[in-house]
């Protein structure tokens, strides 16, 4: 996310409302994120769509299971500023634009955060009982903790996950979505990074305070 080619994108907010995931039934909604406001659970409708299509092409014996969509921009600002504290305290000889580059990996920027756009969704794969399956890390494991096995296509996990992962990626792609590849679990819709990995003109949504 600190590459300048993704800042660079315009946006062009086409002005879909968020709206709250769980107010249709189809999707299981994980907690672990839930906020007072119950931001977590929300999405841009087109998104919804598009997550309804990949639920749709899931083997019967799979759901999508739900942790976190919309983040206010003040949230997201927190989350960058603790993990980039975080990073500096452990390498003190690191610049600022190093220590930056290094926290984009993980949390995005706060001005362009797809989940402050209400475009990127943050879900796993869960068995028919609605336990989650093995995905290698658990999900916002960071490349430090998880020594980079959280990087979509590492080579460090099992067999099991690898195909956990690959399935989950084959139907968010095909309903649209493009994958975060240091985040196993983030897919996005609508945003600059989408825009700039899909070859799109402008982003149709923006960081936005509305809920």
């Amino acid at each position: 996310m600190s590459d300048p080619r993704v800042a660079a994108i315009p946006v062009q907010d086409c002005g879909e409302e968020l709206i709250d995931i769980r107010a249709s039934g189809l999707f299981l909604v994980d907690q672990r994120k839930q906020d007072s406001d119950g931001h977590f659970a929300h999405l841009r409708h087109g998104l919804i769509e598009r997550l309804e299509h990949a639920q749709r092409l899931l083997p019967t014996e799979f759901r999508l299971l739900v942790v976190e969509g919309y983040r206010p921009p003040a949230l997201q600002r927190a989350y960058f500023e603790e993990y980039a504290t975080k990073l500096r305290r452990g390498n003190p000889d690191w610049s600022d634009s190093r220590v930056h580059e290094a926290a984009s990996r993980y949390v995005s920027p706060p001005e362009i955060a797809p989940h402050s756009a209400g475009a990127a969704v943050d879900l796993t794969l869960a068995a028919s009982d609605g336990q989650e399956v093995d995905m290698g890390t658990r999900m916002n494991a960071s490349p430090e903790e998880s020594d980079g096995a959280c990087y979509t296509h590492a080579n460090s996990i099992s067999g099991a996950a690898r195909a956990h992962r690959d399935t989950l990626c084959r139907v968010m792609s095909a309903a649209g979505f493009v994958n975060y590849p240091t985040e196993w679990w983030h897919f996005s819709y609508g945003d600059r990074y989408w825009a700039l990995h899909t070859g799109q003109a402008a982003a149709i949504y923006g960081p936005s305070d509305r809920t």
